[in-house]
């Protein structure tokens, strides 16, 4: 596993990752139940590979987890993978951050994320207007839109 990011520039540290898991929409309105693959994952979530895309705020949940876990999530992003339309990377922030992904030894800094739960990034930024990004959800340090700078 690669390490992705340094605590310097993110709650902690991400790892690069190919994890099975079953994401379910909780939305009626936008509906989804797709095997997808976690390919980048933290305590405070993942970013999943699907086939179709889920607008920012949609509920999920996750299930197939290593050790037959689940967890729930919410929509913090969502970017087409390349410009055939084929993939999506959708990035989930879980509720309660813990190390759902049954990565042994992993980093020091995810130990102190997890004592965080429930993640406090969505209530503090969700309904802030025109201020209020996707990536503001999964991460309240270093994620920056790839359209603005």
């Amino acid at each position: 596993m690669g390490v992705l990011t340094s605590k310097s520039t993110r709650r902690c540290t991400r790892l690069r990752v190919e994890i099975p898991v079953t994401v379910t929409s909780l939305d009626r309105k936008h509906p989804l139940a797709a095997e997808c693959l976690a390919l980048v994952v933290s305590p405070q979530g993942c970013g999943v590979r699907a086939t179709q895309p889920l607008p920012a705020k949609t509920p999920v949940l996750l299930s197939n987890l290593p050790g037959g876990a689940s967890a729930s999530a919410h929509v913090a992003n969502c970017l087409p993978l390349g410009k055939n339309g084929k993939y999506f990377l959708i990035g989930l922030s879980l509720y309660n951050s813990a190390n759902v992904w049954g990565i042994k030894d992993p980093p020091k800094d995810w130990d102190s994320v997890a004592a965080q739960s429930p993640d406090p990034t969505f209530s503090q930024v969700a309904g802030k207007g025109k201020g209020e990004w996707p990536y503001n959800l999964f991460s309240a340090h270093g994620e920056t839109h790839p359209e603005k700078k």
